[in-house]
């Protein structure tokens, strides 16, 4: 065998021996996770986590679902921010990135700069509540849960970047055949843009899937809250309860106080876990040629 092909089967053999045990190492905690959300409070409390309920229960799970109907409403109003969101900021971020990328606009480096400006100084918390409650009135809105998250400057100039693999000479030759700058963003430059779209779609879903924050800040009214803000509500009342018992001596029912936590973690989790594997493939290559152009 010559020893070019040898030194081709060792570097293969240890880049899957590498990517298994990486692997092996991210499905681990999952799979803890999962297994802790079905083991009893005292079995977790006095044997720690495992692979495998030593235990098995669903008092976590039925704590969770006490009220179904609340979360449902939550993984409603998660879902209706998580794709309005994600597809009016994917929209947005592309049309502004599209802007920049485009060399007939004379201030392009400019605008640049103040987009990248942002990410380094802003307002304060203070300024910000004020602005949207008393300016932007959307207390009790969804589109508090909404617009704060739709552009990022980062992902604007990584899809700017983006854009730049795009030869010049596709928007240059539609120009000439009479098409105006929307046409060709939309019928030309955007179905070119599809691996970059699917990462940084990724990104911005997953900002409003996890987010609670905005809802913790303008919203009061039970029916508008997502998922994360419900289950952290949740959580935060379990923790009243069991302290408060405890001080006061008062005999309750164990509460799941840490397997509550981890079944939170399996409800919330589980949507963005079925979708990844489908943009995947658009996932890596989007991030990769993001990076390295420009």
């Amino acid at each position: 065998m010559k020893p070019i092909a040898i030194d081709k089967l060792a570097f293969n053999v240890i880049a899957y021996a590498v990517i298994a045990v990486v692997s092996l190492l991210c499905v681990v905690p999952f799979i803890m996770v999962v297994a802790g959300s079905f083991t009893a409070e005292s079995a977790v409390m006095a044997h720690g986590y495992g692979l495998w309920p030593s235990s098995f229960s669903v008092e976590s799970y039925r704590a969770i679902l006490t009220d179904p109907t609340s979360l449902i409403k939550a993984y409603g109003v998660t879902l209706f921010i998580t794709v309005t969101g994600t597809a009016a900021g994917l929209f947005l971020t592309a049309m502004t990135a599209y802007v920049l990328y485009r060399k007939e606009f004379r201030y392009r480096n400019l605008f640049a700069f103040f987009f990248y400006f942002t990410t380094l100084f802003n307002g304060g918390l203070v300024a910000y509540y004020l602005i949207m409650l008393k300016y932007y009135h959307m207390k009790d809105s969804l589109l508090a849960l909404i617009v704060p998250l739709l552009l990022s400057p980062y992902y604007i100039l990584i899809m700017r970047n983006f854009l730049k693999t795009v030869p010049d000479a596709i928007p240059e030759s539609a120009k000439v055949d009479g098409a105006g700058e929307f046409t060709i963003f939309t019928r030309l430059c955007l179905p070119l843009m599809k691996p970059a779209l699917a990462s940084i779609g990724m990104f911005i879903a997953l900002g409003y899937w996890n987010d609670w924050y905005q809802a913790a800040l303008f919203i009061d009214d039970q029916s508008k809250f997502p998922l994360q803000y419900m289950l952290y509500k949740m959580i935060t009342n379990i923790e009243f309860l069991s302290y408060a018992a405890g001080n006061n001596g008062i005999p309750t029912v164990e509460l799941p106080h840490e397997t509550v936590k981890l079944a939170m973690t399996v409800v919330s989790i589980g949507p963005i876990v079925l979708i990844y594997p489908f943009v995947q493939k658009y996932f890596v290559k989007g991030l990769t040629v993001g990076a390295v152009k420009g």
